[in-house]
């Protein structure tokens, strides 16, 4: 009898083994759902320490689960629709997050949007720009793109960061740096005429423009060397896509009050909270890009941090002007004097790293002194 109890104890030791080798396998699967799980059951409460930790410990699980499935969705969709799908996918859900902040955020959300939307521009312009470019450019001697698509992508970025960013600090309609109800609709109803006109010319008409190209200057599929999962693969990993992306944003919604007690605590200001729960949210669109500039798809990169940036702006801005129909309290939208010059400085360089069409480790270095400077003056305005 205790040979056999040791023998069932082995075999029960080897099931488990099996098993939780077959959940490692499958953890692209089960972090998602978990995630979503986990946000459920903490949302809306206070929780300890420990607790934190294990929320820490699956947002950055769900962020690496939501790149692979977002590859996943990519490959069968292709470029540049595939890069589409994460940018939107990622944005919705940080739209729904900064309006439900705003809604229990009281006077002090009322710089909120703004912080999160320049945040966000700043991220990717810079940021997620200046790695892609010097991974790609060191990797590969030369990160090569397409002038064309990724020049189109800038304009609009540009022009809808300056619309909605620095314009209300300069109207005189109202007192303060905030547009008129009048000003916020025509911003909103620009924000999604031109993000509209955008996707259909990234996708419809001049797809081409950005599809990665070849050192010689010719466009090509970055997908075309490998057969693309099957139509059911693809469909249950834009729903697991769709659940961890929940699962990351929800998660940094519930670490954020030790974030900001820790932010507190250090004499820092209140907006580096929204720059860190930024720096989250984005983490999926960073890691997929970076991956792309490994294999010398920058231009794929690029769609994913200036597509980023576009939906960030187009989406926020509507939304948060059709929220302030019921949200009290003062909507403040216009940049300070050192954030307009850090914007127009992003735009200015970034016109002359797109006009060449290719990039040298010099350029990627410079968008990336130019982020390590927004997060300085974040810390220290």
């Amino acid at each position: 009898m205790p040979g056999m109890h040791h023998l069932y104890s082995s075999e029960s030791i080897n099931i488990m083994i099996v098993r939780l080798r077959e959940l490692a396998a499958h953890w692209t699967t089960v972090v998602p759902l978990f995630a979503v799980l986990l946000l459920v059951s903490t949302w809306g409460r206070s929780v300890p320490g420990a607790v934190v930790v294990l929320l820490t410990v699956v947002l950055a699980a769900a962020v690496l689960a939501a790149v692979h499935h977002a590859e996943v969705v990519a490959h069968r969709v292709g470029e540049p629709f595939g890069s589409l799908v994460l940018a939107v996918a990622v944005t919705v859900i940080e739209v729904a997050l900064i309006v439900a902040l705003m809604a229990d955020g009281g006077a002090k959300s009322a710089t909120l949007a703004r912080d999160t939307v320049f945040a966000a521009v700043m991220i990717t312009c810079n940021g997620i720009v200046g790695l892609t470019l010097l991974v790609g450019a060191l990797r590969h001697r030369v990160a090569v793109f397409n002038p064309e698509g990724t020049g189109a992508a800038l304009a609009t970025v540009a022009t809808l960061a300056t619309l909605s960013l620095a314009l209300p600090t300069f109207t005189t309609s109202k007192p303060g740096p905030e547009f008129s109800t009048a000003q916020l609709v025509f911003a909103a109803v620009a924000s999604v005429v031109l993000y509209g006109l955008f996707v259909a010319t990234q996708t419809v008409r001049h797809r081409d423009y950005f599809l990665p190209m070849t050192r010689k200057g010719e466009v090509i599929d970055a997908d075309q060397h490998a057969e693309a999962p099957s139509a059911r693969i693809a469909l249950i990993s834009l729903l697991l896509l769709a659940c961890a992306l929940v699962g990351v944003v929800g998660l940094a919604k519930g670490v954020s009050p030790t974030i900001e007690s820790g932010v507190e605590a250090a004499g820092m200001p209140h907006s580096v909270v929204g720059v860190i729960i930024a720096l989250l949210v984005l983490l999926p669109e960073t890691i997929a890009a970076l991956r792309a500039a490994r294999r010398d798809r920058v231009q794929t990169s690029l769609n994913l941090a200036l597509g980023s940036a576009m939906a960030s702006i187009g989406l926020t801005i509507p939304a948060v002007a059709l929220a302030s129909i019921w949200l009290s309290g003062p909507l403040v939208l216009g940049l300070g004097a050192v954030h307009l010059v850090l914007l127009a400085l992003t735009i200015g360089v970034s016109i002359l790293t797109v006009v060449p069409g290719r990039a040298t480790p010099l350029q990627g270095g410079v968008h990336l002194v130019l982020f390590a400077a927004y997060l300085e003056l974040a810390i220290t305005p």
